[in-house]
C-alpha cells in the first residue's frame, strides 16, 4: 500500500450570485424568470428551426395520400398509416428500430454539440419561446413586465393579463387539436369540436393536452427542463472534453467589472480587467435563469441566447466576439478540439448500422399476413363421395393501403380438392375471414397427420408478386 493516488489541485470557481437586496422575494430567479429579448445569429437560427418544426407539426396531419389522411396513428383500429406504409401490431419491431435509431442519433448529436436538441428542436423550448413572444408583445419588455407584476391590480393590468392568457390558451388549444389529429381524422375532429358534437374520449384528450401545453410552456417552463426531463440528468454521460457546448471563457473574461466605453481594451487589460463588463445580460436572456459564467451546468439547454447577448455587448464595446460561444473544454484550455474521437465514431457506426437495419426491415417487409384456424368442432368428416374433408378458416390480412386480389393454394397434399373459392379480394388495411375446406381420397393419405402448407399469392401485378405460406395439418386418424 505504498503507492499513493496523485491529487490534482483545482482552483475553486468563483460563483457570482445576484444581490438579494436588489430583488423582491416574490420574484426570485428560481420561482420567476423574466426572459429578456435578444437578437442575433443564433436567435434567428433557433427561430427558423422552431418555425420549421412547428409548421411541419401543424401541416402533416392535414396531408392526404391515396384519398386518406397521410399520417393517422389509429390506436382504436390498431394500425398506423404513414403515407404508403401501414404498420400493425405485428410490425412492432419496426417501431423499436425507429426508436433505437432516434436514440443513437440523439447520443451522436449530444456527444458532438451538447444539448442542441433542447435548445433548438425540443417542443418544450419551442412553445416556451412562443409564449414568451406573446408576453413581450402584450406586457412589454423584461423591465416593463417586472414593473407590471409589482404594481397593484388595475384595469390595464387586468386587460394585459387577460389578453396574454387568452393567447396562451388559444395556442395550447390549437396545439392539442393538431396533436390529437394525428390519432383521429383531423378534419372531422375540428368539425366536431367547433360544433360541440365530439365524443367523450376526443374531448378528454384535447382538454388534457391543452392543459398540459398551457401549464408546461406558460407556467412550468424551466422546471420541465431542470427537474422533470430526464435528459438533463444523463446528458453528462455523453459529454467529453471535445464536446461543443455554450461556455464562457474565464481566461479572457476575468476579472470582470464595469468600465467606461471610451476606455480602450488595452488600458482595461493593463488595469487587470478582463473583457466581461458584468452587465448580466447573459443571465437575463437565459430561459432557465442560470449564469453561464459559473461554468457548465445541467440546467443549460444550449439555446445560445447568452452567446447572442454577449456578442452584442462585445460589438458595442469594440471587443472581439466569442467571450461566450459554442466551444469545447479543450479549446478553452488552449488546445484543438478533436472531431474524430472513439466515442463519436462509435455512436456514428452504431447509428449507421441501426439505420441500415431499419431500412432493410422496411424494404423486406411483406404487406401480407395469414393465420390458419382449424375447425374445432370436428377433426374431419367423410363426404358423400367418400373423400376425407378437413375444414379451415383463413384470416388474410392485407397490410397495404390498396385493394388486393389473392389466390389460395396448397403444397404437400397430392390429389387435394378445394371446397370453396380459391380467389379472394381483400380491401386495403382489412382482415378477411375466409372458410375453406380441403378434401382428399383416403387411399392418397399415407399418415394419420399429414403436414402441408397453405400459400396465399397476390395476382394484381405479375412483376411484383407477394406471397406468404403457413404450415398446417390434415388429419385422418383412422388409417
Amino acid at each position: 500500500m505504498s503507492e499513493r493516488i496523485p491529487v490534482k489541485v483545482i482552483s475553486p470557481v468563483k460563483v457570482h450570485k445576484p444581490d438579494a437586496n436588489k430583488h423582491d422575494d416574490r420574484y426570485t430567479p428560481r420561482s420567476r424568470i423574466y426572459v429578456r429579448a435578444v437578437s442575433g445569429a443564433l436567435d434567428k437560427f433557433r427561430r427558423f428551426f422552431g418555425l420549421f418544426f412547428l409548421g411541419t407539426f401543424a401541416i402533416l396531419p392535414w396531408l392526404q395520400y391515396n384519398d386518406q389522411q397521410a399520417i393517422l396513428l389509429d390506436i382504436g383500429s390498431q394500425r398506423f398509416n404513414i403515407f404508403g406504409l401501414t404498420l400493425w401490431p405485428q410490425d412492432l419491431t419496426l417501431l423499436a428500430w425507429i426508436l433505437i435509431v432516434a436514440a443513437f442519433a440523439l447520443f451522436f448529436v449530444t456527444t458532438f454539440a451538447g444539448r442542441v436538441w433542447c435548445g433548438f428542436m425540443c417542443p418544450q423550448t419551442t412553445w416556451t419561446f412562443i409564449y414568451i413572444w406573446f408576453e413581450e408583445k402584450l406586457e412589454g419588455t423584461r423591465n416593463q413586465r417586472i414593473k407590471l407584476d409589482e404594481r397593484a391590480m388595475d384595469l390595464d393590468k387586468v386587460l394585459r393579463k387577460t389578453l396574454k392568457h387568452s393567447a396562451w390558451i388559444t395556442v395550447a388549444l390549437l396545439t392539442s387539436l393538431t396533436f390529437v389529429g394525428y390519432f383521429t381524422p383531423i378534419d372531422q375532429l375540428f368539425v366536431d369540436f367547433f360544433t360541440l358534437s365530439w365524443s367523450f374520449w376526443a374531448a378528454s384528450c384535447v382538454l388534457f393536452f391543452t392543459f398540459c401545453t398551457y401549464g408546461n410552456a406558460g407556467w412550468m417552463r424551466e422546471i420541465m427542463c431542470t427537474h422533470i426531463c430526464p435528459y438533463a440528468r444523463f446528458q453528462s454521460a455523453m459529454f467529453d472534453k471535445d464536446t461543443y457546448t455554450v461556455a464562457y471563457n474565464p481566461t479572457r473574461g476575468e476579472q470582470r467589472g464595469p468600465r467606461p466605453r471610451k476606455t480602450s481594451r488595452e488600458d482595461n487589460l493593463a488595469q487587470g480587467l478582463g473583457d466581461c463588463i458584468d452587465c448580466n445580460l447573459c443571465v437575463q436572456v437565459c430561459p432557465t435563469g442560470i449564469d453561464i459564467r459559473n461554468g457548465l451546468q445541467y440546467e443549460c439547454i444550449n439555446c445560445g441566447a447568452c452567446v447572442d447577448a454577449c456578442n452584442g455587448v462585445m460589438e458595442k464595446m469594440n471587443y472581439p466576439k466569442g467571450l461566450i460561444s459554442f466551444t469545447s473544454e479543450t479549446e478553452l484550455a488552449g488546445g484543438v478540439t478533436k472531431i474524430l474521437r472513439p466515442k463519436l465514431i462509435g455512436y456514428a457506426v452504431v447509428l449507421v448500422i441501426m439505420a441500415g437495419l431499419l431500412v432493410f426491415e422496411i424494404a423486406s417487409r411483406v404487406p401480407l399476413e395469414m393465420d390458419i384456424i382449424r375447425d374445432r368442432n370436428s377433426l374431419f368428416r367423410e363426404t358423400s363421395e367418400g373423400l376425407i374433408e378437413n375444414v379451415y378458416t383463413l384470416k388474410i390480412l392485407n397490410k397495404s393501403q390498396q385493394e388486393r386480389h389473392y389466390t389460395i393454394s396448397v403444397e404437400g397434399l397430392e390429389g387435394v380438392q378445394f371446397i370453396g373459392n380459391q380467389h379472394v379480394t381483400v380491401a386495403g388495411g382489412e382482415v378477411l375471414t375466409w372458410p375453406i375446406s380441403l378434401a382428399i381420397a383416403p387411399e392418397l393419405l399415407k399418415e394419420q397427420i399429414t403436414e402441408f402448407k397453405f400459400t396465399v399469392e397476390s395476382t394484381d401485378d405479375p412483376l411484383q408478386k407477394v406471397q406468404v405460406s403457413e404450415e398446417s395439418k390434415f388429419l385422418y386418424p383412422y388409417l
